[in-house]
């Protein structure tokens, strides 16, 4: 089967050649050499195809030009690019490593990969800053990628082990494509992208999506500041701002009188942003905020294309809602194919219409999307959903822990939060305990607000009483 994004992408470096692609803080890099680099580094990863099928090339890294490189040369050499968040530890990226079967992994010189790797082979800078490993091998037989797979991103699975989501080349062209045509998206456009590109919300509105009509894309790492965004805007004028609802609730806060004079959009998604927030950001800067929906395994779900009142907006292109009484279902043209290493939990969530329950419940009002709750018992903080059950297990496995829970709260921002609840012993404490958790989770997962208690609070039936749980965060501490 012939692959579909090679083709894409090559089309459209060479339409755009003159214009400028990608700036970060190594400077900017055009569509023409964009191409030449990526095809340079494409010969140097078909070297070390070992197996003879597809390469499975993670990417480990946080949003660069020299990322988007490793991700063009990945397709360009027929492999298939595996796009970690960089925010996985050791522990996480080695169950990916294994699960997948990965044979090459891109990364930061710094990277703690020494238990997935087994030695750095040597590049000539076709990756700019970044490095290229060999993946140690693991026993047993890797899963079989589907004919047509051509990304695979992740996303939190609900047995602690992200899930890996196969996308054919057609889903991926269709979200930029249908992404593109339902925003409005232009050659004119310059996004200032601060949600990473592992993220769909960065992947399906600023990768491809970004190339096809010609714009420019701004990368930035490292923590996003009030500050850091405002001086990365007037910088580069960048006209669209695409960012998690926390990013927001940061500009807010700092209350900033300049900077936004080229911006005309804002985009938001991950998790949901406070209708105060909207319009506290809108008074400061003169700039909407345009929410936007989307499911990791269904890709852009919605846009709200007037950036004023309520909701998520209005289906994008290619897209079929259906917001119903036992949640919301959806189908795609951009939606993925199954998960590689987790059989069948995938199609269990896809009915007999081609439909993917989403775990959403909310209603269609005029056309326009409203969410009001979670079916599913994921926690979403910052865009990324976390099973609290394998938190809680995960602290229970502490020394000296009892019992624990772990729930969504509100943190001093009112911003949604991971918290828990810990029935601990004697010399237990809060800083142990966050030291236990990073030691086998991603940061993400790691608790922001942790009470301990002797006793865990129950309801008449003996289960742990949520709304108990939620007053004891809001009582003086006795640790």
């Amino acid at each position: 089967m012939r692959a579909v994004l090679p083709d894409v992408f090559t089309e459209v470096l060479a339409h755009h050649g003159d214009r400028v692609a990608i700036t970060g803080a190594g400077g900017s890099i055009g569509y023409a050499e964009l191409a030449d680099r990526a095809r340079t580094a494409a010969a140097g990863l078909a070297r070390h195809d070992v197996r003879g099928e597809r390469l499975r090339v993670g990417l480990y890294a946080t949003n660069s030009a020299d990322y988007v490189v490793g991700y063009l040369a990945t397709l360009f050499a027929g492999g298939v690019p595996f796009l970690a968040d960089s925010a996985f530890g050791s522990f996480e990226l080695s169950r990916i490593a294994e699960d997948c079967g990965l044979d090459l992994l891109i990364h930061a010189p710094g990277a703690d990969i020494e238990s997935v790797v087994d030695d750095t082979l040597t590049a000539d800078g076709e990756f700019g800053a970044l490095a290229i490993s060999r993946v140690r091998r693991y026993d047993g037989t890797r899963p079989p990628l589907l004919d047509d797979t051509e990304v695979c991103r992740f996303t939190s699975g609900s047995t602690g082990r992200p899930n890996c989501i196969e996308f054919s080349g057609a889903a991926v062209n269709a979200a930029a494509v249908n992404w593109a045509k339902g925003t409005g998206l232009s050659a004119e456009d310059r996004i200032a992208c601060f949600a990473a590109l592992s993220n769909g919300l960065a992947f399906n509105t600023s990768l491809l999506a970004a190339f096809l009509p010609g714009a420019s894309l701004h990368l930035s790492h490292g923590l996003p500041t009030a500050s850091r965004v405002v001086r990365l805007l007037e910088s580069t004028a960048a006209t669209r701002l695409v960012a998690f609802p926390a990013l927001y609730e940061s500009i807010v806060r700092r209350s900033p009188g300049e900077g936004f004079a080229a911006v005309r959009t804002a985009i938001s998604s991950g998790a949901p942003l406070r209708e105060t927030v909207r319009e506290e950001f809108t008074r400061l800067t003169g700039v909407p905020i345009h929410n936007y929906y989307g499911v990791a395994e269904t890709g852009p779900l919605t846009y709200a294309a007037d950036g004023a009142g309520y909701g998520l907006g209005a289906p994008l292109p290619g897209v079929h809602l259906l917001a119903e009484e036992d949640g919301i279902r959806v189908r795609s043209e951009s939606m993925g194919s199954r998960y590689l290493n987790a059989p069948g939990v995938f199609e269990e969530r896809v009915d007999d219409e081609g439909y993917y329950r989403t775990g959403d419940q909310g209603h269609l009002l005029d056309g326009v999307l409203h969410l009001t709750g979670r079916t599913s018992r994921l926690v979403n903080v910052g865009g990324r959903k976390i099973d609290p059950i394998e938190i809680a297990e995960v602290l229970r496995a502490a020394p000296g822990v009892l019992d624990a829970v772990a729930f969504e709260a509100e943190n001093q921002h009112g911003e949604p939060a991971l918290a828990a609840v810990v029935a601990a012993g004697p010399g237990v404490t809060a800083q142990s305990l966050r030291a236990h958790c990073a030691a086998t989770l991603p940061s993400f997962k790691v608790p922001g607000i942790l009470r301990l208690v002797d006793r865990i609070p129950a309801n008449s039936i003996g289960k742990p009483s949520v709304e108990r749980l939620r007053r004891l965060l809001g009582e003086p501490r006795n640790n």
